[in-house]
C-alpha cells in the first residue's frame, strides 16, 4: 500500500518493465531507427559548409579573373605577346624552315616578360581594392575567412598562365611541325614562360599581404631585376647562381645553334624549381593571411622541400664532363657524328642534323653538276663543325680545314646558309681543300669559276649574288661569305661574274667544262677568263682591295 498527498490508500499496481529495459518490438526498433536518422543528417549537415566555402572561393575566384582581363595593363601587354609571336611565325626568313627546336624553346621564355610583369602589378591591386575603397571592416561580417579570400586572388591568376601556356604550344609546335624542324623539344624549357606568370601574380598577392601599398609591385620589380642581374654575372663563372632567376639567358649569344647535349642547360630541374618557388609563394600568402591550418603548413613544407631540390638539382654538376664533351665536338668531330653516303659523297652530323643530310646532297649535287675535269666526280666529305670550346652559341667563325675534299657546313640551314655552304663545295672543287682557297683567290681566275658554280643552277642569281655578299653589293670588291674564312672577291672578278650571268646558261656551263684546267689555275687572270668564257674583259686591275 503507498500512500497519496493526501494520505488516501491506493491500492499496489503489479511492477512493470522500465521504458529502458522494455524488450524491443518492431514499434520500438522503429522508433530507434526514427532517432538514427538525425545523426546521418548532422554528418552530411557537417560536410556541407566545407564544399559550400570551396565553391565560394571558385565562384570569387572567377570573378576576379574577370576583372583582371578588363584592366589596361593585362590586355595591351598579352595583345603585345600574342603580335610579337605572330610576327615570329610569319617571318619568311629560309632559315627558319628548318628550326632548331632547342633555341626556338628557350625563345619562348622571352615573350611572356612583359605580360607577367602586367599580372603581377594587377594582381597586388585586386588584392588591396577592398584596402582602397576601404571596405576591409565589411568583410568582417562575411562566412568567408581572409585567408580563403586571398586563395581566390591566387585561383585568378590561373587563366592568365594558361593563356601564356597556349602562347608557348603554338609557337612550339608552328616549328616543329615544320618538315625540317631540327632536333627535339624541352618540356623543362618551355614550362619556364607559363610557370613565370604564375609566379608573378602570385607574388602580386603576397605582396599585397605583406606591404599593402600601391607602390610595392614596382619597387619590387626594380629590385628583383638588379638583384636577378648580380646572380646572373655572378654565375657566368659557372657558380650557377643565375638559375636562381626564372628566366636563364645564356651568357654568349648570336652564335650558331649547338647540339642539346652541349648546352649544359638542367632545364628539367629548373622547372621544378619554379613550380616549388610557385607553390611557396602561395602557401606563404595564405600563412600571412591567416589560413593556418594543418594543410596550408604541410603544403608549405612540401613546398619548400621541392624548391631546395631543384635549386640543388640545376647546379652545375661534372662541369669537366661537359668541357670534354664540347672540346670533342669541336675538335675531333668525327668522334661523335654519323654519316650518310649519298651519290659518292660523305655527309656527316650530328645526331639532330640527320634530316637535313639530303638538302646538303642537293646542293652538292647542283654545284658539282656545272663542274668540269675530274671535279665533277671529286667524292667529298660534308661535315658538320661547331666551335663550343669557349661556349655554346658564341658568335665566332669555324677555322677551314686543310683534309682534302671535306666541306664543312654549319649547324643552321636554310636562307642565305644555302648559298653560303655552296660557295665552301665550289671552293673545294676548285681548289681541292678549304685552307687552299684562301691563297690569292682574289687575283686570279679561279674565284670567277667558284661564283659561276655557285650562281650557274640557281633559280635567281643575281638575288643569291647580293645575298651572299658581306655588303649585299654586285659591283667592286667585297667578301664572300662560306661557312669557314670568308673569301676576297675583287671589282675586276665581279664584273666578269656579273657579265656572265647576262649570258645563256647553257653556253657558259659548256665553256667553263671546256676550260677547266685554265679556269682552276692560279695562273690564269680574271681577264683571260673573261675571254675564255666569252665576255667583254674587265677595265678593273686584278688586286685584292675589299
Amino acid at each position: 500500500m503507498t500512500r497519496t498527498p493526501a494520505g488516501t490508500a491506493t491500492p499496489e499496481t503489479p511492477d512493470t518493465p522500465h521504458a529502458s529495459e522494455a524488450p524491443d518490438t518492431p514499434e520500438t526498433q522503429d522508433t530507434q531507427d526514427t532517432q538514427d536518422t538525425p545523426v546521418r543528417e548532422d554528418t552530411a549537415a557537417a560536410e556541407g559548409p566545407s564544399v559550400r566555402r570551396f565553391g565560394a572561393v571558385l565562384a570569387l575566384a572567377r570573378f576576379e579573373a574577370r576583372e583582371l582581363l578588363f584592366t589596361i595593363q593585362i590586355l595591351f601587354f598579352f595583345c603585345l605577346e600574342a603580335g610579337l609571336v605572330v610576327l615570329k611565325l610569319l617571318s619568311t626568313d629560309g632559315m627558319d624552315d628548318y628550326p632548331v627546336l632547342n633555341t626556338v624553346d628557350r625563345g619562348t621564355q622571352t615573350a611572356p616578360v612583359l605580360f607577367a610583369i602586367a599580372v603581377l602589378v594587377c594582381t597586388n591591386a585586386a588584392a588591396l581594392r577592398s584596402r582602397k575603397n576601404g571596405t576591409d571592416q565589411l568583410f568582417d561580417v562575411t562566412a568567408m575567412e581572409p585567408w580563403r579570400r586571398t586563395a581566390a586572388h591566387v585561383l585568378s591568376v590561373v587563366p592568365y598562365a594558361a593563356l601564356a601556356a597556349v602562347m608557348v604550344a603554338v609557337e612550339h609546335l608552328w616549328a616543329a611541325l615544320k618538315p625540317g624542324a631540327i632536333g627535339h623539344g624541352s618540356i623543362g624549357e618551355l614550362a619556364v614562360g607559363p610557370l613565370t606568370v604564375l609566379l608573378a601574380g602570385v607574388t602580386g598577392v603576397l605582396l599585397a599581404r605583406l606591404l599593402p601599398y600601391a607602390f610595392a609591385p614596382i619597387l619590387f620589380v626594380i629590385a628583383f631585376y638588379v638583384v636577378m642581374t648580380a646572380a646572373a654575372a655572378a654565375g657566368a663563372g659557372g657558380t650557377g647562381w643565375g638559375w636562381l632567376s626564372p628566366i636563364v639567358f645564356d651568357e654568349d649569344g648570336g652564335g650558331d645553334p649547338a647540339p642539346s647535349y652541349l648546352l649544359g642547360r638542367p632545364a628539367a630541374w629548373h622547372a621544378v624549381y619554379l613550380l616549388g618557388l610557385v607553390a611557396l609563394v602561395i602557401c606563404a600568402a595564405l600563412l600571412f593571411s591567416g589560413g593556418r591550418t594543418r594543410a596550408v603548413k604541410a603544403a608549405a613544407a612540401l613546398a619548400l622541400a621541392t624548391t631546395a631540390a631543384g635549386a640543388i638539382g640545376q647546379l652545375p654538376h661534372d662541369t669537366a664532363a661537359l668541357e670534354a664533351a664540347r672540346k670533342t665536338a669541336s675538335r675531333t668531330p668525327e668522334k661523335v657524328q654519323s654519316c650518310t653516303e649519298y651519290g659518292g659523297s660523305k655527309y656527316c652530323s650530328f645526331p639532330e642534323w640527320s634530316g637535313v643530310r639530303r638538302e646538303w646532297s642537293g646542293v652538292v649535287d647542283r654545284v658539282q653538276s656545272l663542274a668540269g675535269g675530274t671535279a665533277a666526280t671529286m667524292p667529298l666529305t660534308v661535315r658538320q663543325r661547331i666551335d663550343v670550346v669557349d661556349g655554346v652559341e658564341t658568335d665566332t667563325y669555324v677555322e677551314p680545314v686543310s683534309t682534302p675534299g671535306q666541306v664543312t657546313v654549319g649547324t643552321r640551314w636554310g636562307g642565305n646558309r644555302v648559298p653560303e655552304f655552296a660557295v665552301g663545295v665550289a671552293s673545294v672543287l676548285v681548289a681541292g681543300k678549304e685552307d687552299v682557297a684562301l691563297d690569292d683567290l682574289c687575283r686570279d681566275a679561279r674565284m670567277v669559276t667558284i661564283m659561276w658554280l655557285v650562281l650557274g643552277a640557281d633559280p635567281t642569281p643575281t638575288d643569291t649574288f647580293q645575298n651572299v655578299r658581306l655588303n649585299d653589293s654586285t659591283a667592286g670588291a667585297d667578301l664572300v661569305l662560306d661557312p669557314t674564312n670568308p673569301l676576297e672577291m675583287s671589282a675586276a672578278q665581279t664584273t666578269v661574274v656579273r657579265e656572265l650571268l647576262n649570258r645563256p646558261r647553257a653556253e657558259v656551263t659548256a665553256r667553263v667544262k671546256e676550260h677547266w684546267t685554265e679556269l682552276t689555275s692560279s695562273a690564269t687572270t680574271p681577264a683571260q677568263a673573261a675571254r675564255l668564257l666569252g665576255v667583254k674583259a674587265p677595265k678593273e686591275a686584278a688586286t685584292c682591295d675589299e
